[in-house]
C-alpha cells in the first residue's frame, strides 16, 4: 500500500470525515465542463449538422446507386431524416471519439497534470474517485450524442421543414413516432458504445499518458471493427460489440424489431462490466505516483 493509502486511511477516522461527501458529482461536472477537449468536442459535434446542409446543398440531393434507396438518400426529405442520417454518418467513428476522450482522458490527465496523488490525499477514497469521474464521463458521452441529433433536428428541419420519417424501404412514422424512434437510437448508440468507455477508462487508470488511453481505445475499436468485416469468423463475429453497431437501424423500419439491439446491448454490457470492474481493481492496488 502506498503513503497516499496510508494517509487516506488515517483520515477516515477524523471527526465530521464523510466519504460519500467527498468530490461531489457536481464539482467534477463544472471541472470536466470548463476544460477546453469539452468545449472543442461540443462545438465540433455542433457543427457537423452545418457541414452535411452545405454539403448537400453544393452536391444536390443525395442520389440513388443501382436503384436501391437508403437512408441517406432520404437525407433532405424532412428534419427527422436529416437527424437520422446525422446519426448514421457519425455512429461508426465520430461518436466513438467523444466516448474515448471523456473516458480515457479523465483519470490519466489527473496523473498527468501531477494531481492524482493529492486529490486522494484529500482525502477522497479510491472507489469514490473513480465512481465520480466514470459518472461524469458517461454523462458527458450521453450528452454529446444528444447533443448531434438536436442541432440536426433543428438544422434539418429549418432547411427542409417539420415532416414524418421517410422510411428508405417504403412508408413513413409520424412526427412524435419519429421522435420517440430518434431517441430509441440515441440510447442504443450510447449503449452499444460503453465498450469504448469501458476500454478509455480502464486504460486511463494504467497510464499518466492521457492520448495513450484515448488512442487505445479508438485503435482497439477499429480492430473491432476489422475483425468483423472478417467474414470468415462466421457467428463469432456475434461476440464482437462491433457487430452490432448499427442495429438500430431497426428503430426505423415500419414496424420496431428489438431483437438486434437487445443481443448488442447485452454484449456491450458484458464486456464494459467486466472492463469497468478491471479498471476498479486495478486502481485499488495501484501505487499513486504522480
Amino acid at each position: 500500500m502506498s503513503n497516499t493509502g496510508t494517509l487516506t486511511e488515517k483520515a477516515a477516522v477524523a471527526s465530521g470525515y464523510r466519504a460519500g461527501r467527498t468530490l461531489p458529482l457536481r464539482v467534477e461536472l463544472v471541472r470536466q465542463l470548463k476544460r477546453r477537449r469539452t468545449l472543442v468536442m461540443g462545438g465540433i459535434l455542433a457543427v457537423l449538422p452545418f457541414v452535411l446542409l452545405i454539403a448537400f446543398a453544393i452536391g444536390g440531393q443525395p442520389g440513388r446507386e443501382n436503384g436501391q434507396v437508403t437512408l441517406l438518400d432520404t437525407a433532405t426529405a424532412s428534419g427527422a431524416n436529416f437527424a437520422a442520417v446525422n446519426l448514421f454518418v457519425s455512429a461508426g467513428f465520430l461518436l466513438v471519439i467523444p466516448v474515448a476522450l471523456f473516458c480515457g482522458d479523465t483519470v490519466a490527465s489527473e496523473a498527468g497534470w501531477s494531481s492524482l496523488r493529492y486529490l486522494l490525499a484529500a482525502p477522497v477514497p479510491r472507489a469514490r474517485l473513480l465512481w465520480s469521474k466514470l459518472v461524469v464521463a458517461l454523462g458527458l458521452s450521453l450528452a454529446a450524442m444528444i447533443l448531434l441529433p438536436l442541432v440536426a433536428l433543428a438544422v434539418g428541419t429549418a432547411a427542409y421543414g417539420w415532416g414524418p420519417l421517410q422510411i428508405p424501404t417504403g412508408g413513413s412514422l409520424d412526427t412524435t413516432t419519429a421522435a420517440q424512434r430518434l431517441a430509441i437510437v440515441v440510447a442504443y448508440i450510447f449503449l452499444s458504445q460503453l465498450v469504448t468507455a469501458g476500454l478509455a477508462f480502464w486504460l486511463s487508470t494504467k497510464t499518466d499518458a492521457p492520448l495513450g488511453a484515448v488512442g487505445g481505445a479508438v485503435g482497439l475499436t477499429i480492430v473491432g471493427n476489422v475483425l468483423d468485416a472478417v467474414t470468415a469468423l462466421g457467428h463469432w463475429r456475434d461476440f464482437l460489440p462491433a457487430h452490432w453497431q448499427f442495429a438500430w437501424a431497426d428503430a426505423v423500419q415500419p414496424h420496431l424489431e428489438w431483437s438486434g439491439m437487445i443481443q448488442g446491448t447485452a454484449v456491450s454490457i458484458t464486456y464494459a462490466l467486466v472492463l469497468f470492474a478491471l479498471a476498479f481493481r486495478g486502481f485499488a492496488r495501484k501505487d499513486i505516483v504522480s
